[in-house]
């Protein structure tokens, strides 16, 4: 019966550890994009709502947006603007490619100089993980979550679809209470 109990033990052990408490919150399914995007349509001014906090936007106070613009290439032409606290404007360009065909709303985005982008390290996941039918309102991220930036066409949001979006990414696993508002200063 000694020998039963210490061979029943390490096992009903491994089991327990095995359960997460009910606190514990679950790993999350990986992160899919949406299915199909219209990079057409997505061209033009979004302006940021809210944002994970990041080490490459520390110095922005407000203001922050994007302009895209299809290059003849089919290539995308990404430009970020933000407003410093000295009141100056914070430009960075960059290069956006599709990746999966052209309703794939996976990206790959390079801040790096043109001569630099053979090299995979410099290009990073754009993804469209949650778009309205119009256009208006979408959230972008990656597949570790570990960024997040809600955009829209106009620098304010009607409170219901914004809380409603964050339910739905809240779904999908991200942690919206990281999200910092943006000051649009426009």
């Amino acid at each position: 019966m000694r020998a039963l109990r210490k061979t029943l033990f390490p096992i009903f052990l491994c089991l327990g550890a095995s359960q997460a408490p009910a606190d514990v919150p679950l790993t999350p399914q990986p992160l899919a994009s949406v299915e199909v995007l219209d990079v057409q349509r997505y061209m033009g001014k979004w302006y940021e709502i809210s944002h994970y906090p990041n080490w490459f936007q520390k110095k922005c106070q407000g203001a922050s947006r994007a302009e895209y613009a299809l290059k003849d290439n089919g290539d995308v032409q990404v430009v970020n603007r933000c407003r410093l606290e000295n009141g100056e404007t914070n430009e960075a360009t960059a290069v956006g490619r599709q990746v999966g065909g052209p309703g794939s709303a996976r990206l790959k985005v390079s801040f790096a100089p043109a001569w630099l982008s053979f090299i995979p390290a410099v290009w990073g996941d754009y993804w469209v993980v949650d778009i309205d039918p119009d256009y208006s309102l979408v959230a972008v991220s990656e597949p570790k979550r570990e960024y997040l930036w809600v955009l829209s066409r106009t620098p304010q949001v009607d409170a219901a679809r914004y809380t409603a979006l964050l339910a739905r990414l809240e779904g999908r696993g991200f942690d919206v209470s990281k999200l910092v508002t943006t000051k649009q200063m426009d």
